[in-house]
């Protein structure tokens, strides 16, 4: 398959222009977006949704969201990762396999209609995970695009996916939420260096190979002309585009900041070999087997339990 967007580069990076489409072949008839919010992220390449989940479901996603972390703490599966010189939880992936509550979570119709109307296509879950950022402990994301690393890294060949991120703790400025460059999805940075075999098991923790270059971040910055941060209360959700450049800064204040992801991949764009020279991330950071596209479900949270309305 032709390699449309080449990183890990020797010499000087480039700055590609996008060579896909940002929504495809929607319009607002076809899904629950409006053509404003369509426009918004076509323009931004994101869309946040504030207090998405009401009130009471907040209740119950944090819950859940205590029992995980509660769950996983002594944990040594290597889908839960932990901070760089301590014990703390930094992220436990693949939560849509391995646990039920989350799992359903990402079949929860509001959410992937959306998706679905903004790739296009039905979906699957390409990569689930939760983000814990304790406060006074947690640690920052350097700026990246998630797409560089999934096309190098897992072999994902186009840019037709889309996170979803619920905020699940109140997000302020001063917790370390998302940061996001405006108009950033618009083009793909190249990145310089070589990616080495089994680079995850450091890049989860911290990622230093896949990241751009500080001229290429401040040629994104002039062009989008700010940068945004995904604050708002828990219930809120973000949707934000596979190429979008973000990242985010530690947490020194006292409040943590969680959120749980879902990376819906267009069924269309289903992962190859990786890009780069190197054997495929495993399963519990990239789905590849057992793919087939979510049946959107209806259903209320009530207390700790999911029921599904048939």
């Amino acid at each position: 398959m032709k390699d449309l967007y080449s990183s890990r580069i020797k010499g000087m990076p480039s700055i590609l222009e996008r060579k896909d489409p940002i929504i495809h072949n929607s319009t607002a008839e076809d899904g629950p977006l409006q053509q404003k919010e369509l426009d918004f992220y076509e323009k931004n390449g994101y869309l946040f949704k504030q207090n998405f989940f009401s009130k009471e479901e907040v209740k119950v996603l944090q819950q859940e969201l205590k029992r995980n972390m509660n769950d996983n703490q002594s944990s040594d599966e290597p889908y839960v990762v932990r901070e760089t010189g301590g014990d703390e939880i930094r992220s436990v992936f693949d939560v849509h396999n391995n646990d039920e509550f989350f799992h359903n979570l990402s079949s929860y119709e509001r959410i992937v209609e959306i998706a679905q109307h903004l790739l296009g296509s039905q979906v699957y879950i390409n990569q689930s995970r939760i983000n814990f950022k304790p406060g006074f402990k947690g640690k920052g994301f350097y700026w990246h695009s998630d797409f560089e690393t999934w096309h190098m890294e897992d072999g994902m060949p186009n840019m037709r996916a889309v996170s979803c991120s619920i905020i699940l703790t109140d997000n302020y400025s001063y917790n370390g939420p998302l940061l996001l460059i405006p108009g950033s999805h618009r083009y793909f940075v190249q990145c310089v260096g070589e990616t080495p075999e089994n680079h995850f098991e450091q890049s989860l923790k911290m990622q230093n190979i896949g990241v751009p270059d500080h001229d290429s971040i401040n040629w994104l910055l002039e062009k989008g002309g700010r940068i945004d941060s995904a604050t708002g209360p828990a219930g809120s959700v973000l949707f934000f585009e596979s190429n979008t450049m973000h990242g985010s800064n530690s947490n020194i204040s006292p409040l943590p900041r969680s959120n749980v992801f879902f990376v819906f991949n267009s069924i269309e764009n289903k992962l190859v070999e990786p890009f780069a020279d190197v054997s495929a991330r495993p399963e519990f950071v990239a789905n590849r087997t057992n793919i087939k596209p979510i049946e959107p479900k209806h259903f209320n949270l009530n207390r700790r339990k999911v029921y599904l309305h048939q």
